[in-house]
């Protein structure tokens, strides 16, 4: 994908970067998502808390633009991006791909500017050193990754649930393409852990990611690590939503009340 120059506002849909939000949490959508899925969180979350959901190119106001099929490009665009807004304590959630995202995100933001989240949200996504659980797609005909998408569980089910979005999905087609294939060609490299909390959380309806898949991820930091199973399946984030924002509430709360000096 040749580079293109793209503001760096483009990258945030909504940020609630307002005086009031002592810390920020940058949001990172699943395998043909979108950021808008974080729009509800803006509200519930409390104002201390300010969500920044990350919309990465080729869907919704961002549909026209190249979309990525090379992790290692789009997390150094990125984090250019991010980087003018992580000039107070912030956090990442990341949801399956965005799970990926987040964390090579966070590799680089320390091993090129030597600064890191306060804490790590990984959720629904095995830990990024295990195999990938399902088999590749990405490579497979259209029709042919039409039907392994409708098998699979990582992709969400509205866009199989009528013949309406067919044409939808044939639109969709390229991007979700592009999404599978940073997922499955991922390589993972060997390095430090991360020295932010992380939390894992997954749903034990999930068929593909396991309570094993989740814990593993307490490989990859040095600091507190916890993790949560959700009742729901892969896409527990919209049906567990409220218990899914008040564990990310009462995490974030404590680093609050300790960066104002009052724990």
């Amino acid at each position: 994908m040749q580079k293109t120059h793209v503001s760096p506002s483009r990258w945030l849909l909504s940020p609630k970067m307002t005086a009031e939000a002592e810390m920020l949490l940058f949001s990172f959508h699943y395998a043909g998502g979108h950021a808008g899925i974080y729009r509800e969180w803006q509200k519930k979350l409390p104002v201390q808390i300010g969500v920044c959901p990350v919309q990465l190119p080729g869907r919704s106001n961002r549909f026209m633009e190249p979309y990525y099929t090379d992790l290692s490009v789009m997390i150094r665009e990125l984090a250019e991006a991010l980087l003018p807004h992580l000039n107070r304590p912030f956090a990442f959630f990341g949801h399956s791909m965005g799970a990926l995202v987040s964390f090579e995100l966070a590799r680089y933001l320390r091993n090129e500017y030597g600064i890191k989240p306060r804490h790590m949200f990984v959720s629904g996504r095995h830990a990024p050193h295990l195999p990938d659980p399902g088999e590749a797609i990405h490579h497979l005909p259209d029709a042919e990754f039409l039907k392994g998408l409708r098998t699979l569980n990582g992709t969400p089910k509205e866009l199989f649930e009528n013949e309406e979005n067919e044409e939808i999905l044939q639109m969709l087609l390229p991007m979700l393409r592009a999404d599978f294939t940073i997922c499955e060609q991922y390589q993972y490299q060997e390095e430090e852990p991360l020295g932010c909390g992380l939390t894992a959380i997954g749903g034990w309806q999930d068929p593909d990611i396991t309570v094993a898949h989740m814990e593993a991820w307490r490989k990859h930091t040095s600091a507190s690590f916890q993790m949560h199973m959700l009742q729901g399946d892969h896409f527990f984030l919209h049906s567990e939503q409220e218990q899914l924002l008040a564990i990310i509430e009462s995490t974030l709360q404590s680093y609050l009340v300790g960066y104002r000096g009052i724990g």
